[in-house]
């Protein structure tokens, strides 16, 4: 009787090769090996949701007056989830949980939109100058430096000065001046792009350089892209907040982080520590989110850098 060998079997078949891990997927798993990193992500979704839907579960309307408890009755405007006033009220009588959602709102939205902005333009701007070279680098660097002199918060407080205070050009403001860096981060990576098999092929080929940059280029700078932008989303909020801290931010009835910190610091010694508790506890705790994620991403995408 003969017996069947499965051994046999196994060494007479085929190997499979075992299935090859992307860049991405070997980045993710070693951005959830990253505690606070992971921690930080969390808190910046519920961050968000927060912000987003936070206003289905408020009571009162962000403009929303209660005469009672204005002027020397504002202490009386305590976090009470019996009035519906979860957060309190500030010292014009308005609820402070409604305008903490629209100005955690507001100011991620400014975070993110200014950074887009700004790593869209400092990108495109960097891998041009990086790609050509030369003289054309010269100029463009040079334009980058003059730039990178003149105060930033001079600017950008000129502009909404001769423009009008708005969100618009806030957005505008904020993301066209903080490219800058973006560019020669941009310009750096793709002096030594350049220089690879398959962007050297492209050129044989005859394919267009602007054709180069945007489809070789550009794409093998998303991983440096995605950190700095990351890292960018609260430098965007700072900027924003002392804006708004000022007086030159949002104007009423709309509000922001900053300007809510900015009037509750006003009031702190009137017994309502309540109206610049709430706003800071979310401002500091989204700004150490977005720094977490961002290192977590830096080691994840990059862990020789670490």
């Amino acid at each position: 009787m003969a017996f069947h060998d499965p051994t046999a079997d196994a060494l007479q078949a085929p190997a499979r090769p075992d299935k090859g891990r992307s860049l991405w997927t070997d980045a993710r798993r070693r951005f959830f090996r990253n505690r606070a990193a992971t921690v930080a992500l969390v808190a910046l979704v519920l961050i968000a949701v927060f912000a987003f839907l936070g206003g289905f579960i408020a009571q009162y309307e962000r403009d929303y007056v209660d005469f009672s408890l204005i002027g020397i009755n504002a202490t009386k405007g305590v976090p009470s989830i019996a009035t519906g006033h979860y957060f309190g009220t500030d010292q014009e009588g308005r609820d402070l949980f409604a305008r903490t959602v629209q100005g955690t709102r507001l100011s991620l939205l400014i975070g993110v939109v200014g950074s887009m902005v700004a790593v869209i333009v400092g990108t495109l701007y960097g891998a041009i100058s990086g790609y050509f070279g030369g003289r054309v680098d010269s100029v463009m660097m040079r334009v980058v430096d003059i730039l990178l002199s003149i105060p930033f918060m001079f600017v950008l407080i000129l502009m909404l000065v001769m423009f009008g205070r708005s969100l618009l050009m806030l957005f505008i403001g904020i993301g066209l001046i903080s490219w800058l860096s973006m560019a020669r981060i941009a310009r750096g990576q793709t002096l030594s792009i350049k220089n690879k098999e398959f962007v050297e092929a492209a050129i044989a080929t005859g394919v267009r350089p602007l054709t180069i940059i945007l489809r070789h280029v550009v794409p093998n700078l998303l991983g440096v892209v995605i950190v700095y932008a990351t890292l960018l989303i609260p430098e965007m909020i700072i900027y924003e907040s002392f804006i708004s801290f000022l007086g030159l931010g949002v104007q009423e009835p709309n509000t922001s982080l900053g300007a809510l910190i900015s009037r509750g610091a006003g009031q702190i010694g009137n017994g309502v520590p309540w109206q610049l508790g709430f706003p800071l506890f979310f401002f500091v705790v989204m700004l150490f989110a977005f720094f977490f994620v961002g290192d977590g991403l830096r080691d994840a995408i990059d862990p020789k850098d670490r």
